[in-house]
């Protein structure tokens, strides 16, 4: 089995990654896996820039190939808000219920009609003497006016997707992975698996 570091220490997003890259043969290992002190200041302005900077660096630092994920919720009302500051949303420590509350409060009172929402994720995949190549991929949704559902992380209770009929958090993990936008990304990278990621390393 081929072994795959994620730049991460979400285990809510390393368990999305397990979920779709299991079944292609890869055993998926994150920073608390392989660098557990190791965090890269993400100073960009758009998820690919963070995307690109996180792989780079761990893939630099560890000399292996590294998939690094930059990914977010734009809520329309909100000018794109959250966006690249939606694990910190609410400032400070990461929060989830946190940043959760601060997008209700943010959106009280915004009609059904005007609460549009997408999930946007960027993978960076990079490797030593390679050429780093992005992939992205975006769900579009609703924001609900409440929590709903126990599965997934984030803002999954309140992210409302119409085709499933059901918030992101009621969709079981195979489900998600069919509609996400992690999932979507992850699909592009592996229609178009850089060559150097299928060698056993």
């Amino acid at each position: 089995m081929k072994r795959i570091v994620i730049a991460t220490q979400n285990k809510g997003k390393a368990k999305d990654f397990e979920t779709m890259l299991s079944p292609l043969g890869y055993q998926v290992l994150t920073l608390i896996d392989v660098a557990q002190d190791m965090d890269v200041e993400e100073t960009g302005v758009t998820f690919e820039e963070n995307a690109i900077l996180k792989a780079e660096a761990v893939s630099q630092a560890l000399g292996i190939p590294v998939i690094s994920d930059d990914s977010g919720l734009e809520i329309d009302a909100l000018n794109g808000e959250p966006g690249v500051y939606s694990a910190r949303y609410a400032g400070g420590a990461k929060s989830d219920d946190a940043n959760i509350d601060k997008v209700l409060e943010k959106l009280d009172g915004v009609p059904d009609s005007e609460r549009t929402a997408r999930f946007r994720c960027v993978l960076a995949v990079a490797a030593p003497g390679q050429q780093t190549e992005t992939f992205s991929g975006s769900c579009e949704g609703t924001i609900l006016h409440e929590r709903r559902g126990d599965n997934g992380f984030g803002y999954d209770p309140i992210f409302f997707v119409p085709a499933q009929d059901k918030a992101m958090a009621e969709l079981q993990p195979n489900e998600k992975a069919e509609i996400s936008h992690r999932g979507n990304a992850l699909r592009k990278l592996n229609d178009s698996m850089p060559a150097w990621l299928n060698e056993d390393k």
